[in-house]
């Protein structure tokens, strides 16, 4: 009978935790086609850069968000680590979604504004997916769980 408030508990915490990653990630989402097109459209670069260009900010707009936001509560002591960690799979995001809108540009030549839009998003959802497992696994390390007392005072008994 314990097992299912804990079960519980937990969904509720990830809940939590996806729904503070949705907010950070569409508020990055927003950045990202809101200089994507700026760049691309009114400025005329190749729609690949155009989106390493956007990524790249929406990138660092994120990693502010996930830090003082959606993972404040974690483990912060390693930023370096933290931080090169979020770089590289931020890095394998970006080439995602990139490789997503160029192969769909260059290769199927869907390149009207409203289908490279579209498959910018597609791009993004299947970033995000990675990105979600990756941040939360491997960068915002979640901190160890504290004991009740009764049970460490037992703990250091038994030692």
């Amino acid at each position: 009978m314990r097992a299912q408030p804990a079960i519980s508990a937990r969904l509720t915490a990830l809940a939590r935790e996806l729904v503070k990653f949705a907010m950070v990630g569409g508020a990055g989402i927003v950045v990202n086609f809101l200089v994507f097109n700026l760049v691309h459209l009114h400025m005329d670069v190749p729609v690949g850069r155009a989106n390493v260009v956007s990524t790249s900010v929406a990138i660092g707009f994120n990693y502010l968000g996930f830090r003082h936001f959606a993972y404040r509560g974690r483990d912060s002591r390693g930023r370096r680590r933290e931080m090169t960690l979020f770089m590289l799979f931020s890095l394998v995001g970006l080439v995602i979604e990139t490789g997503t809108v160029y192969a769909t540009t260059y290769w199927f030549h869907w390149d009207s504004p409203v289908e490279v839009n579209v498959f910018k998003f597609l791009g993004i959802a299947v970033a995000s997916l990675f990105r979600f497992w990756s941040y939360r696994t491997w960068v915002f390390l979640a901190l160890p769980e504290s004991e009740p007392a009764g049970v460490a005072q037992e703990r250091a008994a038994v030692r």
